[in-house]
């Protein structure tokens, strides 16, 4: 197996270079930030890579950006996000985008350094291996997630309306605008609401449910 590492820690970093070559993996880098991953696999990529959530400059999000973009380029290679914490939103961002040779580990939760080797090898081989808490809080954040959200202000403001039983004309003296735009902006909702046409559904009662169940 050949794989790269992207850890910011130093010490942290060595040790995995240190162990994956202890089990016979080759590590073709080990790198302390996002772009210096991403230059890293233009130049030899592996099977697989580790890579650290949060990363420089701001260690927030750019190992996951990261890991995103290298999905979208290389859908065949492995990728493994370790974090110190739950992150749903960065699980599920990368699992949008297909669950082959995927995974996440919480790094204070593996207990055993031949079983966090294995993984990385059965992410390798395009398996998917997510830590049982991440799963749980993933399945929360679905549960909680907002589908207005998707909304602009303007479209949850018509939608708002909507919900009220005006009609597009009443909506568009409401705000001064335009019918037209008033028509836009709810065929805008619908779109993001996934709403799509039915004849046995009636979109804008759908579409005012949904405003009325977000509150």
């Amino acid at each position: 197996m050949r794989l790269m590492i992207a850890e910011d820690s130093v010490l942290l970093r060595e040790g995995l270079t240190g162990i994956f070559t202890r089990f016979g993996c080759e590590v073709v880098a080990a790198v302390g930030s996002a772009d210096e991953l991403l230059r890293a696999i233009a130049r030899d990529l592996p099977d697989v890579v580790v890579v650290d959530v949060r990363m420089p400059p701001s260690f927030h999000d750019e190992g996951l950006r990261a890991a995103i973009q290298l999905r979208g380029e290389h859908p065949r290679l492995g990728i493994l996000l370790l974090s110190q914490f739950v992150e749903a939103a960065a699980a599920g961002e990368l699992l949008e985008a297909g669950t082959r040779g995927v995974g996440y580990l919480l790094k204070d939760r593996i207990g055993a350094i031949s079983q966090f080797v294995e993984a990385v090898r059965e992410v390798a081989a395009g398996g998917t291996v997510i830590d049982p808490d991440v799963v749980h809080q993933l399945l929360v954040h679905h549960r909680t997630h907002d589908p207005l959200d998707a909304l602009s202000p303007r479209e949850r403001e018509v939608l708002a309306l909507v919900a009220e039983g005006r009609s597009n004309s009443a909506i568009a003296q409401r705000l001064y605008v335009s019918e037209a735009a008033v028509a836009k902006h709810v065929t805008g909702v619908y779109t993001k609401l996934n709403l799509g046409p039915d004849a046995d559904d009636h979109r804008r009662v759908l579409a005012a449910l949904t405003f009325l169940r977000s509150r």
